[in-house]
């Protein structure tokens, strides 16, 4: 394990935001510049993010297919067939890459297999270490930020505090990138084992938090690893990838105007991707009402998306959060569930890609569980109902260390 220094240390100054009633600096986050951006540089981020998913991401995510004209991948070069997803970084990347792993707190966490993983920890508790798995899969840490900025001396915590550690799990923007074919459950749950160990937590601090594809994740540790757990949250995830697909079928895209999509299959026609109308509408009508709701979205939402490894994340996910086709597409523990005897938080939000219904029978499934449904939020429930969500949180914490969960 290298380390450029394993130390907590306040939130940078990263870009958030000042909106009426939405996240002002509360539980105990540092004195920070708060700003909005203009709309057009919320709209490059998009596009930058659009392209680097490939240009159909957002289509597939409403039904539709990818270009015809799109080019079969030679063999040599699939990724499907040679397991190869590694990204190819730029000079600016690289440099990207360097700050960030020079930053204070920063831990690379070398694995059994020679690669290193990226982690940073921000605050510091003995009793209350959470390590937080991001979604994709292959997104980076950057867009579960929040949970750094708030959660370390958030005033739901009474007098207690947590530790926050970020990590960007292998094949990842800051973390290294295979070439051989790594890419199974197995084998990222074995990784999040060897991160725990070398982070020094046991089943008297270790919290185990996972958005989306990282509550995936944490399901599968707390069914492979439950003597190291003393909580377990699951963020925006079901525990079936068919039921997950079928409420997106049958209940988020019916919901959608037949006249939009009409609209997105025009342009995908034309191969009008970088057209402002297209962006205009797959912003406004997929991903501010079901990805994160709020007006401005923060650097660390928008940077994270730009940087998800796109190869990884079809490989696995398929193309779309809508159009699930990858390695996953069976996934389903539901009938597993009632093993979990870990204290468990199950969040789900009322404006979800995923079913806050399916949440709720989740917690009833794990043998101590709760649920949480943030009623204003969506995927990203920890920044559009953050109070809500960091709240709920805390109060599971609380309940967690006072030992009355369940009482």
């Amino acid at each position: 394990m290298s380390s450029s220094g394993h130390s907590s240390h306040a939130a940078p100054a990263r870009w958030t935001w000042f909106v009426g009633g939405f996240m002002r600096p509360t539980g105990g986050i540092h004195a920070r510049e708060f700003q909005c951006s203009r709309r057009g540089a919320h709209l490059e981020g998009m596009k930058t993010a659009l392209h680097m998913m490939g240009a159909a991401w957002c289509l597939a995510a409403l039904g539709c297919g990818a270009p015809a004209t799109s080019p079969a991948p030679d063999a040599a070069d699939d990724y499907h067939v040679t397991g190869n997803c590694a990204m190819t970084f730029s000079e600016e990347d690289l440099a990207l890459r360097a700050a960030k792993h020079a930053e204070e707190g920063v831990t690379m966490v070398e694995l059994s297999n020679g690669y290193e993983v990226f982690t940073q920890q921000f605050g510091a508790s003995d009793d209350t270490k959470v390590l937080v798995l991001h979604g994709g899969p292959a997104c980076t840490h950057e867009y579960m930020l929040n949970l750094a900025y708030q959660l370390p001396t958030h005033a739901g915590l009474g007098d207690g505090a947590a530790e926050v550690h970020m990590y960007d799990q292998l094949g990842s923007f800051f973390s290294d990138q295979p070439e051989e074919d790594l890419w199974n459950i197995p084998r990222w749950v074995q990784e999040v084992e060897e991160v725990r160990q070398a982070l020094g937590m046991d089943s008297t601090n270790f919290y185990l938090l996972g958005n989306s594809w990282g509550g995936m994740l944490a399901m599968e540790y707390a069914l492979a690893h439950p003597e190291h757990l003393k909580g377990l949250v699951v963020c925006n995830m079901q525990s079936s990838i068919p039921d997950y697909a079928a409420y997106n079928k049958e209940v988020l895209r019916p919901a959608m105007r037949a006249s939009l999509v009409d609209s997105l299959e025009a342009y995908e026609a034309a191969g009008a991707y970088d057209d402002p109308t297209y962006l205009e509408l797959v912003d406004k009508e997929f991903y501010r009402k079901h990805v994160c709701r709020l007006e401005t979205w923060p650097e660390d939402v928008t940077g994270s998306f730009a940087r998800l490894n796109y190869k990884l994340y079809d490989l696995m996910q398929g193309p779309s959060e809508f159009k699930v086709g990858g390695r996953i597409i069976d996934w389903d523990i539901t009938a597993r569930l009632p093993e979990i005897a870990t204290p468990t938080l199950m969040v789900g939000a009322t404006h979800d890609t995923m079913d806050p219904e399916a949440m709720r029978r989740q917690a009833d499934l794990v043998q101590h569980g709760r649920a949480l449904i943030c009623e204003e939020g969506s995927h990203l429930a920890l920044w559009d109902d953050a109070d809500t969500f960091f709240g709920g949180l805390t109060a599971f914490i609380s309940d967690v260390e006072g030992g009355t969960f369940g009482h």
